[in-house]
């Protein structure tokens, strides 16, 4: 038999006592821990691509897919990261791993979708030279896009190349290269009909990325260094607009060693997030003659101490004008 109800006191009112009452047990007095598991198992991978919460990495010689561990918090890892991985790293289908820590990243490339979008994307990580590719005709290459994307190579720290396709249907890339004459900027030129020999050699044991409007000869130049690779190829329209056929970012294995990072072609580069003093630092032999500038020069104004930095014989105005080019471009139209 339970516990009585209660009885009535000689006032009418019940008495209770302990045995009436039930006593909800009380929460473990056992302290929560922060510490989480250290995971000195941990495999050690490459992500090679990204798509809708999965990622795709290489580790050793199997092709992982992998999910974020709720240890990484609102940490995203992107084509390029290394990262550690725990679980089934095998490979095989149906399988899934998670990925418990980013390794510090050594370089950031980074864009906004407009120069007045405070938020930044972090487009690929880890790399170390940007593959800059335009065509010299068909469509005709396009100063302000190259600019840019010099910005944001010399603010992620990346060692810029200029790859110009299509120089068969070109008269010449004089006239172009011009424009880049006080830049330390590699051209190489590439042919339809010919292999990209040189292109090849510079990417060789190296991460690089390849950046570029749609239509430039992007993919068929990815194919002809992976042949694997199968990347989509399009063609120009009757505007000159190329037409998108890279949809994602992801990382290819050359087969001499070393990896391309392929980009969807891109009509927009912006750069919000570099600052006139992030982009001086690639201009060495400006950056001690800034010093003299007054607080708050944007380095356009008549009240700039590079001209006269220049003009006492310390470095040459076509690295000035360049610097003010990539400044202007900061600003001004994505699509020149």
């Amino acid at each position: 038999m339970g516990a009585p109800a209660g009885r009535s006191g000689l006032n009418g009112k019940r008495d209770w006592d302990e045995d009436d009452v039930r006593v909800r047990p009380g929460r473990s007095s056992r302290p929560r821990t922060r510490i989480r598991p250290k995971h000195s198992d941990a495999a050690h991978g490459f992500v090679i691509a990204v798509d809708r919460g999965r990622l795709t990495c290489r580790v050793g010689e199997a092709t992982v897919t992998a999910m974020r561990a709720r240890e990484l918090g609102r940490k995203s890892a992107v084509v390029g990261d290394r990262v550690e991985l725990v679980g089934d790293v095998s490979g095989k289908p149906d399988t899934l791993a998670r990925i418990v820590r980013i390794d510090p990243r050594t370089s950031v490339l980074r864009r906004t979708a407009d120069d007045d979008d405070p938020f930044e994307r972090v487009v690929v990580a880890n790399a170390e030279q940007l593959v800059i590719v335009t065509a010299l005709a068909d469509p005709p290459p396009r100063t302000g896009f190259v600019d840019r994307a010099l910005v944001a190579a010399y603010d992620a720290g990346l060692h810029p190349l200029l790859c110009l396709t299509k120089a068969d249907l070109s008269a010449g890339p004089e006239e172009f290269l011009s424009h880049y004459e006080g830049l330390d900027l590699t051209p190489i030129l590439t042919r339809y009909d010919a292999p990209p020999d040189e292109l090849r050699d510079r990417l060789a044991g190296r991460i690089s990325v390849l950046v570029g409007h749609s239509g430039v000869g992007k993919s068929t130049l990815v194919n002809a260094l992976v042949p694997e690779a199968h990347r989509a190829i399009g063609v120009v329209s009757a505007i000159g607009k190329g037409r998108h056929t890279s949809t994602s970012v992801v990382a290819l294995e050359l087969p001499g060693g070393g990896w391309v990072i392929d980009t969807p072609g891109i009509r927009s580069f912006g750069l919000a997030h570099v600052s006139p003093a992030s982009l001086l630092a690639a201009f060495d032999d400006l950056a001690e003659g800034a010093e003299a500038c007054p607080p708050g020069c944007t380095h356009l104004g008549e009240e700039c101490a590079l001209d006269a930095w220049v003009a006492a014989g310390h470095a040459m105005p076509a690295r000035l004008a360049s610097y003010r080019r990539l400044l202007t471009s900061r600003a001004g139209s994505t699509d020149a």
